[in-house]
């Protein structure tokens, strides 16, 4: 069983050293560890550091291409080593590296594709009260959406099964930790919540420039991610909203004019016809999303099937767990895991 702990860095030459001094070499139920630093255009010495403490696994960006792509790079790596359990923690030693072993643990045991670590952020004193809320309020979004129930969905600290990242696939530019989520809970992949705690705030966040940003980009991913999995419950509301909103004023009208005061209420009728188009218009772009919908599915079948021939076939948590005790007891289960988690092409 092979962990890839995969780091991304934007400038974190004074923090890295901390981080990779935290992560933990033996884990049990892990074979090998291994660290896989992902520099996101740093122009500092992050990767001179990285190297010089013993790092032999980096993945370089030429320029800054955003969190979502430095996930999306690493994940990549991993599996191209034949990673069994990514790890992503970040380059400002915000998580507990020390709680890795309990952050796979689910994984290991078979009861989840995906962990995410809760920071129970109701207990983080550099968080102001609105960004608690906040956070609170978008994690039960993200559930709602995902089908799930996380307490922290923002957290990046996650480790993740190579069957899990097999069908995930990560599109937006900002962040993958809505994008994921909301992926995960839709294709019934099971996630686990592990309560972790957070180390003491070192400098502000380089994701975005104020919370505000950070809502705006996050609601973003997270309205396009529900709405290309679920159409229906889109624009089926939107539509009969807008029927609602046309028939009331259209039906006021015709008594009024079946009663001979018709005249001076072609507001009415206005307001109706409009409201009319603008649910024919939603039901029409409800088919639409459904195609769209339809052709993702196929095309993110098509993408595991190549990550497939690209990287060799993933288990799922759940075989892994039931060959346990037959690989403990020599049976040929365990030769079947090792060929399982062994890559088809290396790059």
């Amino acid at each position: 069983m092979k962990l890839f702990v995969q780091i991304p860095c934007l400038n974190e030459e004074a923090t890295l050293p901390l981080v990779l001094a935290s992560i933990p070499r033996e884990i049990p139920g892990i074979d090998e560890v291994h660290v896989v630093v992902i520099d996101d255009g740093s122009t500092d010495r992050t990767v001179e550091i990285a190297r010089a403490l013993g790092v032999q696994h980096v993945v370089r960006h030429t320029r800054n291409l955003g969190l979502a792509r430095s996930f999306r790079d690493g994940v990549d790596y991993a599996l191209a080593h034949g990673a069994d359990i990514v790890v992503n923690t970040d380059g400002d030693n915000q998580y507990p590296q020390e709680m890795i072993p309990d952050l796979v643990a689910p994984i290991l045991r078979g009861e989840a594709e995906i962990a995410i670590g809760d920071r129970q952020t109701a207990t983080i004193e550099h968080f102001s009260p609105f960004k608690k809320l906040m956070q609170r309020v978008g994690s039960r979004v993200v559930s709602a959406a995902a089908g799930t129930s996380l307490p922290d969905a923002a957290s990046g600290f996650r480790a993740y099964s190579r069957a899990a990242l097999m069908r995930l696939a990560v599109l937006t530019q900002f962040s993958y930790t809505m994008e994921t989520i909301i992926q995960a809970g839709n294709k019934h992949l099971p996630i686990a919540s592990v309560p972790v705690t957070t180390n003491a705030k070192t400098r502000p966040s380089r994701l975005f420039r104020n919370i505000w940003q950070h809502m705006g980009q996050s609601g973003k991913a997270i309205v396009r991610s529900y709405v290309m999995y679920k159409p229906y419950g889109v624009f089926v509301t939107l539509g009969v909203v807008f029927g609602v909103a046309a028939v009331i004023p259209l039906v006021r009208f015709l008594f009024l004019w079946a009663d001979g005061r018709g005249d001076g209420h072609v507001q009415s009728v206005i307001f109706g016809t409009t409201m009319l188009v603008g649910s024919l218009l939603c039901f029409a772009l409800m088919v639409i999303a459904d195609l769209l919908r339809t052709n993702r599915t196929i095309s993110e079948e098509i993408l595991e099937r190549t990550k497939e021939l690209q990287y060799g076939p993933a288990q799922p948590a759940v075989s892994r767990a039931a060959a346990a005790p037959a690989a403990a007891s020599g049976a040929p289960a365990a030769a079947a895991d090792d060929a399982a988690s062994t890559p088809a092409s290396r790059r």
